[in-house]
């Protein structure tokens, strides 16, 4: 696998490793001709990633020196994890939305990442997650904490707000506010080119995942299903994706996304006809052999479509003992 690719215009994609089955997560770097770098969503701190960034200043042919912003999609750790490191190597500034600096505090902020972990848990107890799982949940929780320090410093974190310029190498992009797979996930679009570093809020070949957590939006599936239709009016030709390869079929991947979700809302009504949990309707959708990191996502994400199902009047949740169920009429 090419893992340091030149996409032109000075662009170029860095596979940065990942210890679990996406294989890879996509940081670009974008050089100006006078040199300096702009590096878009560096990955998750590991050893191996480590040597990735080694091998991508000798192949690209820049040093650290030459870093003068590191951009920042959303606050996930596999985006978000190497910023702090990559921020200490080259004294740039972390540049990301306010919502996503504030949930990276709520997850691995020393002040609040314990209640954070504790609150998940709750979640996933109130919608039947069998007690005894919850302490491999809880380490899971926990490990994500080395792959995300050092923490950026502070006061240099300068925020981005929806609708504001950001350059990168010798470009001017927006930041368009593209919720739902994250809170404060931003898309960087440049019109002249119709160029989109679109982080995760669109993927080619799987489908971002949607979750609910014990903060932050209450319904993440209407804000994401909203945010895509805003989306698909975007005119763009080259699709620069956090995961998978770059691609141009935009719009007809926002539309497969949308009905996938349309697909997977109907199948699951068809299976509340009989009450279940939350965990009971995750097991019979994704299955029993699910690493803890593969059923966080699978239940944060059932859960997601729990709740915008209820909202929408097509499910009914009841409440026993602190556990809820749910079913279609």
């Amino acid at each position: 696998m090419n893992t340091i690719i030149d996409r032109g215009d000075g662009i170029w994609q860095v596979k940065v490793p990942l210890p679990f089955p996406l294989l890879w997560v996509n940081a670009y770097v974008v050089r100006a001709a006078g040199g300096a770098v702009d590096v878009v969503d560096p990955g998750l701190r590991t050893d191996a990633a480590e040597a990735r960034w080694a091998e991508a200043l000798e192949t690209i042919g820049f040093a650290w020196s030459d870093v003068r912003s590191i951009a920042l999609t959303h606050h996930h750790p596999d985006h978000y994890g190497l910023a702090g490191w990559m921020q200490a190597l080259t004294g740039a500034p972390v540049l990301m939305s306010d919502e996503a600096r504030t949930s990276a505090e709520a997850l691995w902020g020393p002040d609040l990442r314990e209640e954070t972990a504790e609150a998940t848990l709750a979640l996933f107890a109130r919608h039947g997650y069998p007690e005894t799982e919850r302490p491999a949940m809880r380490a899971h929780l926990d490990g994500f904490v080395p792959m995300v320090s050092p923490q950026p410093a502070p006061e240099r974190i300068e925020t981005i707000r929806c609708g504001e310029g950001i350059r990168l190498g010798d470009a001017e992009y927006e930041a368009l506010h593209t919720p739902g797979h994250a809170g404060g996930h931003l898309s960087f679009w440049n019109e002249r080119d119709r160029r989109l570093f679109c982080g995760d809020h669109v993927l080619p070949g799987i489908t971002p995942n949607v979750s609910l957590l014990p903060f932050g939006d209450g319904d993440p599936l209407a804000t994401y299903l909203a945010s895509l239709d805003e989306a698909e009016r975007l005119p763009v030709e080259t699709a620069l994706p956090g995961h998978r390869e770059p691609f141009a079929h935009y719009g007809e991947r926002v539309r497969a996304i949308r009905a996938h979700h349309d697909e997977r809302l109907k199948k699951m009504e068809a299976l509340l006809a009989e009450r279940m949990t939350g965990y009971a309707l995750c097991r019979a959708l994704f299955g029993e052999k699910l690493s803890v990191h593969q059923l966080r996502f699978a239940l944060s994400e059932t859960i997601a479509h729990l709740v915008y199902l209820e909202r929408q009047g097509r499910a009914t949740q009841s409440l026993a003992d602190g556990v809820a169920s749910y079913f279609v009429r």
